[in-house]
């Protein structure tokens, strides 16, 4: 890792990063996380797994900007909400997750929100902007936007396949940052 990266255990957790995956300069990492492989987490990120988990799964990218957050267990709910994201997930610049399921192949647009309990199914979509909040679904193949969000239409299998495009092209990306900070002599912890 980059010495400007903040990597961090609290409450007897500490993150867990596969090899492949990319964390920018700027970014701070805290407790309970999980980031497999291929995934990236983009400059100034904060994941901050204090009071539960969270996870990335491979190829998944976090964007810019981007806060990531959960929720305490407690007597009502002993699970909590943590923060779940499959793998090949697309989060945009800016985006808050809080105590929220991202499902494989689901993406937040720039600048979105989603609140505790509410998920993201595979192949579905939270437009830039949009804010979905507590126990909303967005299921497959949907597009929602406004705050609060609502349904907006379905997604053509062009719109799914674009999706995909911007997964490789940020596992691509990653790798070309990682080696042109490498070689510009920003220094490795």
């Amino acid at each position: 890792m980059h010495q400007d990266v903040t990597i961090a255990a609290i409450n007897g957790k500490a993150p867990r990063i596969h090899p492949s995956a990319f964390i920018a300069p700027g970014c701070r990492i805290i407790g309970d996380v999980e980031i497999g492989p291929e995934a990236s987490v983009w400059y100034n990120c904060v994941i901050r797994g204090d009071v539960n988990r969270i996870v990335i799964g491979a190829r998944s990218n976090v964007q810019d900007g981007t806060v990531i957050h959960c929720d305490s267990p407690d007597p009502r709910d002993p699970q909590g909400f943590p923060t779940l994201i499959g793998e090949d997930v697309l989060v945009g610049h800016m985006v808050m997750l809080h105590g929220c399921t991202l499902e494989d192949r689901a993406f937040v647009g720039l600048g979105a929100v989603v609140m505790n309990g509410a998920v993201i199914e595979g192949d579905g979509m939270l437009a830039a902007g949009a804010m979905l909040t507590p126990g909303k679904r967005i299921v497959s193949r949907q597009l929602w936007g406004g705050r609060p969000a609502a349904y907006m239409r379905d997604l053509t299998d062009a719109a799914l396949h674009e999706m995909q495009l911007g997964v490789a092209h940020y596992v691509g990306n990653a790798r070309a940052h990682s080696a042109a900070l490498a070689d510009h002599g920003t220094t490795k912890a």
